[in-house]
Formats: structure tokens, C-alpha cells, sequence
């Protein structure tokens, strides 16, 4: 009988936890929703709908991008100490303004104005670039951290002309691919200068 009643009190307890386990299971398939729910980032009212728009957008981004290292670049050569540095960052510092002028004929071959949207990667770039200058003493130090900061923001802006040449081409625009492969070189030379001047001379110096 005690045997009987154990079994009757074990098919009892089964019973129950196969009920409770499909309401474990939903709760866990509520929450995985509701995860990926607040995961998926909702698109602007004014959000690009195609390539070319998107690129057109793009373009502005690294406009503004450029306008700014005209007078980021200045204030980076007047605290580097080597020659060598200095005489690196003027030369792209006249490269940049190039750049300028280059996205500005960019926008004209596709009949659209020339406008600069704020480029939060940049920005945050040239704070760093500051914050780097401002804890380091005025010399071989301050040039290496110099050299890190603006080969960050040659990295950044490397990606971005490679990028916006893929979405020309991809859309055909040819002429207008070439162009922004000029600027997309002059950044790459520029990051190597920048690495030459590191390795053979600063990073060295800059040893205590």
C-alpha cells in the first residue's frame, strides 16, 4: 500500500513540473523578444533609402570631418617638437585643404550643395587629440602621443574614403571614385609618414 501511495505521489509531482515547465519556456521567449526588441535602433524621419543617398550623406560627414582638421592640424604642428613632425603635419595640413576642395567638386558632379553634418567620430577624434597633448609634457613625449592621436584619425579617414569609393563605383560613378581615390592615398601617405617619423626617431627619443 505505502508503495502504491509513493507511486500515486511521484506521477503527481511529474505532472506538475510539466505543467510549470512550458510556462518557463514562454516567459524565456517574452524576454528574447523584448530584448531584441529594444536592440533594433529606429530610423530617422529624414533616414537615407538608397545607396546614393546614403552616400551623398557620407560625403557630408567627412566634409565636416576635413573642415575641421584645417584647424585641428595647425594646433597639432605648433605642440610637436620634432622638425620632421611639424614639417609632416604642415604638408597635410595643405593636403587637407585639397581635400576640401576636392569633396566640394565631389558634391557638384552629382548636382548636389556642398553641406557639412557634424561627424561625431571626428569630433571625438580631436578631443582626444587634445586630452593627449594636455597630459603630456611639451616634447619627444607630447610627439609620440601626437603621432598616435593623428594616426587615429588618418585610420578613420582612410576607411571613410575607401568606403565612399566602393559606393561610387558600385553606382557607377567612375569619375567621381577617382577623385576621392586621390584623397584616399594622400591619407594612406600620410599615415605612413606619420609611422616613419614614429619608428625612427620620436618613439626612441620619448624613452625615459
Amino acid at each position: 500500500m505505502a508503495t502504491k501511495k509513493a507511486q500515486t505521489k511521484k506521477a503527481t509531482t511529474n505532472k506538475a513540473a510539466a505543467k510549470k515547465a512550458p510556462e518557463k519556456k514562454a516567459a524565456t521567449s517574452k524576454s528574447t523578444s523584448s530584448s531584441e526588441s529594444q536592440s533594433v535602433v529606429a530610423a530617422d524621419p529624414d533616414a537615407a533609402t538608397g545607396l546614393r543617398e546614403f552616400m551623398v550623406e557620407s560625403l557630408k560627414d567627412i566634409y565636416w570631418a576635413e573642415k575641421a582638421l584645417t584647424k585641428a592640424i595647425p594646433k597639432m604642428a605648433k605642440n610637436a617638437t620634432s622638425e620632421n613632425l611639424r614639417k609632416g603635419l604642415n604638408t597635410h595640413l595643405e593636403e587637407t585643404k585639397g581635400q576640401v576642395t576636392r569633396l566640394e567638386e565631389a558634391f557638384q558632379m552629382l548636382g548636389k550643395k556642398a553641406q557639412a553634418k557634424k561627424c561625431e567620430a571626428m569630433e571625438g577624434l580631436i578631443k582626444e587629440a587634445n586630452s593627449i597633448m594636455s597630459e603630456t609634457k611639451k616634447g619627444m613625449v607630447r610627439d609620440a602621443g601626437i603621432i598616435a592621436a593623428a594616426q587615429k584619425i588618418e585610420h578613420y579617414e582612410i576607411a571613410t574614403y575607401g568606403t565612399l569609393c566602393a559606393f561610387a563605383k558600385a553606382l557607377g560613378e567612375n569619375d567621381l571614385a577617382q577623385k576621392l581615390h586621390k584623397s584616399l592615398e594622400e591619407e594612406k601617405n600620410a599615415d605612413q609618414t606619420l609611422t616613419n617619423a614614429a619608428y625612427n626617431d620620436i618613439n626612441v627619443q620619448a624613452i625615459t
